[in-house]
């Protein structure tokens, strides 16, 4: 007999219950939970407005074991012309397509911490923090002042190869 033929013939019914229900909870995990790279933000992610509608294109990539996220085109319909005018330092003027709006987020316990997100729209700079839902597929970005408290949340859905979108080079950020 194999071994866990011995423990389980052993074991009573509601032990021998326990112990392979785990094992057969395996298969019914979502297809994202079982890609490993869903297991981070890294790719391309629409925000959602309140009706959950799309309302941009963010891609987020690593670089130096930091997370950062930078504006997309989202179809040949945006404006090119756009650019960043209430920004401040290097960024300001900077093209909105192209500009990058988050920076210096790191994993930490399951949330991507420390960072920080401009407003684009206003200039505004505030403290951010990510952390992934329903198995990889959305993620909540809380940006905030001073506490996450004091925040607002966006959910943002990945999205999955998105046709005609010009992902930019990584930036020496």
């Amino acid at each position: 007999m194999r071994p866990l033929n011995i423990l389980l013939a052993r074991l009573g019914p509601a032990l021998r219950a326990l112990v392979l229900l785990p094992l057969l909870a395996l298969p019914a995990l979502p297809a994202g939970a079982a890609n490993a790279g869903w297991a981070t933000p890294v790719g391309l992610w629409s925000p959602l407005d309140r009706s959950g509608k799309p309302v941009g294109l963010v891609a987020i990539f690593e670089k130096d074991g930091l997370y950062y996220g930078r504006i997309e085109p989202l179809s040949a319909a945006d404006d090119r012309a756009a650019r960043c005018t209430h920004c401040t330092g290097s960024q300001k003027n900077h093209p909105i397509d192209g500009l990058v709006l988050m920076q210096h987020l790191r994993l930490r316990n399951g949330k991507y911490v420390g960072g920080n997100i401009l407003d684009p729209r206003t200039g505004r700079v505030y403290d951010c923090e990510l952390h992934l839902i329903d198995g990889g597929r959305k993620l909540v970005m809380r940006g905030y002042v001073g506490i996450p408290l004091l925040g607002l949340s966006e959910v943002w859905q990945r999205m999955q190869g998105t046709p005609g979108v010009k992902v930019w080079p990584v930036p020496d950020a």
